[in-house]
C-alpha cells in the first residue's frame, strides 16, 4: 500500500492523534520520501481551471507555443518543447532527452529587497501565452500550491519534533517555480536509457504533483526496484526534495523518480510545484551535525537547473 497522509486529519485533530499522525508523517519520509497527500483543501474549480489551461496551451501549434519559448538558453520559465532537458543529467547520467515538453512559470511577486542574482535568475518575468484564461487560472493554481506548501511544511517540522513555524522565516518568500508537462504518445521503441522524466530528485524542499488521475508511468526507485506511484483522483503526490533531505541530515530521503518511457503509451499530462526556500535562506542540518556544509538556497538550485540543460 502506497503512503497516504490527511493533511485536513493532521490540522484538525487532538493532540493525541496530531503526534500520532506526526510520527506516521516522520515514518513516511523516512522510509520512502513519497506519499499521496489527501484533506489537501484545494477547491476543486481551481484544479479544473488550471488543467484545461494547460490542456489548451500543450494542444496549439508549434509555432503558438514557441512564441514563449525562453529568449536565451539559461531563462528559467517559458516553453520547454521536446529535445530541451534530460533531467538525468542533475545525477550525473549522460541521457538522451527526455520525452516530454513544459511550460514553466516562477514566484507571482517580487520582494523589495530582492537580490541581484536573484532578479537575474529566479524572479524573470513569466512569459505568457496569448490565451485569455490560462494566466488568471495559471496564477490562482500557483497561489494555492503556495499555501499548501506552506501548510505542508508546517506539518513537516512538527513531524521532527519542532515548533510548527519554524520553517515560515525560510520560505517567507519562496522562489517556488510552477511546471505543467505534457508527455506525448510514444509510438517507437524510445533510444537507449530514454524516459519521459529520466531518473532524478527534485532540488528544493518538497514537490507537490498533480498528476493525470489514472494515468501510469510515475515510478520511485525502492533498493533497487523502481515502484509504481498511484494517481489517485482528487489528491496530489507529494515527494521530498533534495534541500529537505540535506536539512534533516539524511534523516529523511530525497528519492530518486522517473516517467519511464515504453513503446505505445498514450500522452500524459501533470502539474508539479517546486516548493523553494527564499533565495538566500541558508540550508543547516537541524540537528547541528556536519553532515552537509551550509547552501544558500537559490544559488544551489540555479547550479541545479543549469545541469539539465541540453
Amino acid at each position: 500500500m502506497f503512503p497516504r497522509f490527511d493533511l485536513a486529519a493532521f490540522e484538525t485533530a487532538d493532540q493525541q492523534t496530531r503526534d500520532a499522525l506526526a510520527r506516521d508523517l516522520d515514518r513516511i519520509c523516512r522510509e520512502t520520501g513519497f506519499l499521496v497527500l489527501e484533506g489537501h483543501g484545494v477547491a476543486s474549480a481551481v484544479i479544473a481551471d488550471v488543467w484545461q489551461a494547460a490542456q489548451t496551451f500543450f494542444a496549439q501549434d508549434a509555432a503558438a507555443k514557441q512564441s514563449v519559448a525562453p529568449p536565451y538558453q539559461g531563462y528559467p520559465y517559458g516553453y520547454l518543447g521536446p529535445d530541451a532537458e534530460a533531467l538525468a543529467r542533475s545525477k550525473g547520467e549522460d541521457t538522451p532527452p527526455d520525452l516530454k515538453e513544459s511550460f514553466n512559470g516562477g514566484p507571482l511577486r517580487v520582494p523589495a529587497d530582492a537580490s541581484a542574482a536573484a532578479m537575474d535568475f529566479c524572479y524573470q518575468p513569466t512569459l505568457w501565452p496569448a490565451l485569455p484564461a490560462f494566466r488568471p487560472a495559471w496564477e490562482a493554481y500557483y497561489a494555492a500550491m503556495e499555501d499548501l506548501a506552506a501548510r505542508v511544511m508546517r506539518a513537516f517540522a512538527v513531524a521532527l519534533h519542532l515548533p510548527e513555524d519554524h520553517f515560515d522565516p525560510a520560505i517567507a518568500d519562496p522562489i517556488s517555480a510552477l511546471r505543467a508537462l505534457h508527455y506525448p504518445a510514444t509510438v517507437d521503441v524510445p533510444l537507449d536509457k530514454q524516459q519521459r522524466a529520466g531518473a532524478h530528485t527534485d532540488y528544493g524542499s518538497l514537490t507537490i504533483l498533480l498528476p493525470q488521475p489514472g494515468s501510469q508511468g510515475l515510478q520511485v526507485q525502492q533498493g533497487e526496484a523502481w515502484v509504481d506511484v498511484p494517481t489517485p483522483k482528487d489528491a496530489f503526490v507529494i515527494n521530498i526534495g533534495d534541500l529537505m533531505e540535506r536539512w534533516t541530515a539524511d534523516r529523511w530521503v530525497s528519492t530518486v523518480h522517473r516517467v519511464v518511457a515504453k513503446p505505445g503509451q498514450p500522452a500524459r499530462q501533470s502539474l508539479a510545484f517546486f516548493h523553494q526556500p527564499g533565495w538566500d535562506a541558508e540550508i543547516v542540518p537541524l540537528d547541528g551535525s556536519d553532515a552537509y556544509p551550509p547552501v544558500r538556497s537559490g544559488p544551489y538550485l540555479m547550479e541545479k537547473f543549469q545541469a539539465t540543460g541540453v
